[in-house]
């Protein structure tokens, strides 16, 4: 039987091509030729044992849109740490916040290198493939995406290098494993081209300005390397780029633009600065609205202009010739006149305002406004049971305190469909958590899950930011301890290249964001930065422009912090009625199972007795949760016993569990229970047991006797309030000595969880 023919083109590991680069002293592999070969790229990369897979691909035609249709996938799959995904379906669903992050992450420094003009579709999948929990996969999703691209035939106009920089015990160090990063004050990521860096998200323990330019400037250096792999493997096997028309507006329409509108809008920029930002957008529009009207076709009207040969001119180019004409007024007034649009100087915040308390029955709660920007937060405290479970391959398991961001239609005065979180939101969310997160107490000083809610209601740029002092604010109303507070702001650019002048904007607004060159957040305290995160539109800045947006941006830290403090300088001694009062017991491991129960019945029986929520960890502590304080008490002297036993004459709230000719038996913790004899039950003289107890009637008991297991209780001794020699003396003269129960089930047996 003949063998069946195999085709040349099969790619076999020979085909495969391997680079390698060594990256803070570690070694990063590149190999392509072998995998995904009909995407125009395609590569995989690794790092220890975790690999990622990308492919970068541009379709065939070009579609009608006015933006760039660039899309990044980050494809989390659960397989790669040899896991079955947690689901009901026990497959991948919809993107992690995790996943929506890391792509998130990788969009940014690719987007400014391609030409803003190209309207095919550009599409990069990066697709997890193994994960040793110590390696994390942004990183190297981000390194296997710029090189995906590289040796295609997609027009990115040069590679990018991208390094995580963690600092342990004062040193930097690149790249670290997620064990390194435990010890780390400093979790910053960038990525950058040979000459500038393009995007940073940094998340740090309240680090000074100096030791974070010091470690750009390291993380840059270090990912040259990278930069210089992928620039070697263009040359080898790159394939030629394609040639893709661009859509950019002829040079005739943007001539007349600049005649027509060059200087009038010059006038409108310098006239609408009193204005909000509703009344700048009118004044703007109505220029707008009057310019597109005379290249429109419109039944009844003039004709419409049309170029020099007669052909009309596409409305996507109209507009976006005066887009740039409004850009161009925009910016050179600030470059020229260091006037910005609302007519604030360069290093000049908005309006502030700030209250706390606004709701009745929340936990906390914190109002901040800067400007037209405006945002309201909300902070919930629930038990450490209601942490946040994890189904990632980052090695985090549970996440304690959460904050999520909201931004409705109405917070810009539209209106369109909802439906979710877009990855925006995801985004900004995360932001201010990382803000947040180097200030919160350990569970050991304040046991809470902690989740913060911002509700952007109006937004005039730079809300993120406003919702990292909303959220403080909500945080001391609540009663949080945090180290300190923390506060947000947001820095423009806008740069001339040809001139070399540029002007770093403090606490940027919405139209400075969009046509400005940078958008750079900086978070933190009065101490330190605890986030960053920086884009640029532009091919990157030097480190006098990095230098002089974070010291401006710690003068507006400052100030922000000074008028926060105002409204509210500390935490709260009290915190809300309405949000659980949380003890904490520490026991023996061994006593889990006993405290549990078979089944759960013990915790479920004294969670309902004691009106409380309770939380076990594998160490042996417990967190009690009550909205009112005796029945979380009671819970801890109960569960306090499991370790120490019965202790002797204290007083304890039992049920009967069984009844006897000679007593009742009363369990007074779980698994522990104690004969009341018959003679103890009352003061006077009974007949039988159950004229005065039944099964299941909870009774107030003394423990009078703990030896070896065996417990003895007296409900007399509560009735008379006697002390427990009185009680001890009673029993003896009535002849009770050798009578008495043992702790555990009814046999004598210690209980614990059946098996």
């Amino acid at each position: 039987m003949s063998s069946p023919e195999t085709t040349a083109d099969v790619p076999t590991a020979s085909d495969e091509r391997v680079y390698t680069a060594e990256v803070g002293g570690r070694t990063i592999t590149i190999k392509t030729g072998r995998l995904a070969k009909l995407a125009g790229g395609a590569v995989s990369v690794q790092l220890g044992d975790s690999v990622v897979l990308a492919t970068a691909t541009a379709s065939k035609h070009a579609r009608p849109t006015d933006f760039l249709p660039l899309t990044i996938e980050f494809e989390e799959k659960i397989y790669a740490a040899g896991r079955i995904p947690g689901s009901f379906f026990r497959r991948e669903g919809r993107p992690s916040e995790v996943a929506i992050l890391t792509s998130r992450l990788i969009d940014r420094p690719l987007r400014p290198l391609l030409p803003k003009a190209l309207r095919h579709d550009v599409q990069v999948i990066i697709t997890a493939l193994s994960s040793d929990s110590e390696n994390y996969l942004d990183i190297p999703a981000m390194i296997a995406a710029s090189a995906a691209m590289t040796i295609s035939d997609i027009p990115l106009s040069e590679p990018i290098g991208g390094v995580r920089v963690g600092r342990v015990d004062g040193a930097f160090v690149v790249n670290p494993t997620a064990t390194q990063l435990d010890q780390s004050d400093l979790d910053l990521r960038l990525a950058g081209t040979r000459d500038a860096i393009l995007m940073v998200e940094c998340g740090a323990q309240e680090v000074d300005e100096e030791t974070m330019i010091a470690a750009l400037r390291h993380g840059h250096a270090a990912m040259q390397p990278i930069i210089a792999l992928q620039e070697k493997m263009q040359r080898e096997v790159g394939k030629p780029k394609r040639e893709f028309p661009l859509d950019t507006a002829p040079l005739e329409l943007a001539e007349l633009a600049e005649r027509e509108l060059g200087e009038r809008l010059r006038r409108l920029v310098a006239e609408i600065a009193p204005l909000s930002k509703t009344g700048q957008a009118e004044a703007r529009d109505a220029i707008e609205a009057e310019w597109l009207l005379q290249f429109a076709d419109v039944d009844g009207g003039s004709p419409p202009r049309t170029a020099s040969d007669g052909t009309p001119f596409p409305a996507p180019h109209v507009k976006a010739v005066f887009e740039r004409q409004l850009s161009a007024a925009v910016r050179s007034r600030i470059l020229d006149e260091r006037i910005r649009p609302d007519g604030r100087r360069p290093e000049e915040l908005r309006a502030l305002a700030s209250e706390t308390s606004l709701l009745p029955r929340t936990h906390g709660s914190g109002l901040f406004q800067r400007g037209e920007t405006q945002v309201l937060s909300i902070c919930t405290l629930g038990t450490l049971g209601e942490e946040q479970r994890l189904d990632t391959l980052r090695p985090e398991k549970t996440k304690r305190f959460m904050h999520h961001y909201n931004f409705p239609p109405f917070s810009t005065g539209e209106a369109y469909m909802l439906r979710g979180p877009k990855r925006r939101e995801i985004g900004h969310g995360a932001l201010v958590e990382t803000a947040l997160k180097a200030v919160i107490p350990e569970p050991d000083d304040f046991p809470y899950a902690i989740r913060i809610v911002s509700e952007v209601l109006a937004s005039n740029g730079s809300s993120s930011q406003a919702s990292v002092c909303a959220a403080t604010l909500a945080l001391l109303d609540a009663g949080v301890p945090i180290s300190l507070p923390v506060a947000g702001i947001a820095m423009g650019l806008v740069s001339d290249a040809a001139s070399g002048r540029s002007v770093v904007l403090t606490d940027i607004q919405g139209i400075e964001d969009h046509l400005g060159d940078m958008d750079f957040k900086v978070a933190g305290t009065e101490a330190g930065i605890t986030a960053l995160q920086m884009d640029m539109k532009i091919k990157g800045i030097g480190d006098d422009v990095l230098r002089q947006a974070l010291v401006q941006a710690r003068d507006a830290r400052l100030a922000i912090l000074e008028h926060m403090a105002g409204t509210l300088p500390e935490a709260r001694a009290e915190m809300s009625p309405y949000a659980p009062r949380i003890l904490t017991v520490h026991i023996g491991p061994e006593h889990i199972g006993k405290l549990i129960g078979p089944g759960g019945k013990n915790i479920r029986a004294l969670e309902a007795d004691c009106g409380v929520k309770i939380d076990i960890h594998e160490d042996g502590t417990v967190y009690i949760a009550s909205p009112e304080g005796p029945g979380a008490e009671r819970a801890k002297a109960i569960i306090s016993g499991l370790s120490t036993g019965p202790e002797l004459g204290q007083t304890y709230t039992g049920t009967v569990v069984r009844t006897t000719d000679f007593g009742a038996f009363v369990e007074i913790m779980p698994g522990v229970d104690g004969l009341v004899h018959i003679s103890q039950l009352a003061s006077e003289r009974i007949g039988k047991v159950e004229d005065v107890v039944q099964v299941g009637d909870s009774v107030l008991v003394m423990v009078t006797d703990s030896n070896d297991g065996r417990v003895r209780l007296s409900r007399r001794a509560v009735l008379e309030g006697l002390t427990l020699e009185e009680a001890r003396q009673q029993d003896a003269a009535i002849g009770g000595g050798d009578r008495g129960g043992r702790g555990g089930d009814r046999g004598g047996r210690d209980r614990g969880p059946r098996r």
